[in-house]
């Protein structure tokens, strides 16, 4: 509680925060794809309860969006790796002379 109102503390957002990670995630690193992803998960639902300031929702969105798209296109690359890998494997198999 403020001293001076009945209105409660709310925790300051982490917006800001949650966008970088989500550029963070979609251009160099899983790691923090799957951090915005969670966190902003988090951070929407203490929003969502009034336990967390408002003002931060469209940056925590927007990280949280860029955090699944990173990790779906870091799945995406993997299974394309494993293809790749898969399929030089079984052409150089073909390839074998006696």
């Amino acid at each position: 509680m403020d001293q001076f109102s009945n209105t409660p503390m709310l925790k300051p957002h982490r917006g800001g925060m949650m966008l970088a990670f989500g550029i963070l995630g979609l251009v160099c690193c899983i790691v923090f794809g799957i951090l915005a992803w969670v966190m902003g998960n988090s951070d929407l639902q203490e929003m969502a309860a009034g336990r967390m300031d408002p003002s931060g929702e469209g940056m925590t969105k927007a990280g949280k969006i860029l955090g699944m798209v990173g990790c779906g296109l870091a799945v995406l690359g993997a299974l394309a790796w494993i293809a790749i890998m898969v399929f030089s494997f079984a052409l150089a198999g073909m390839h074998r002379t006696f």
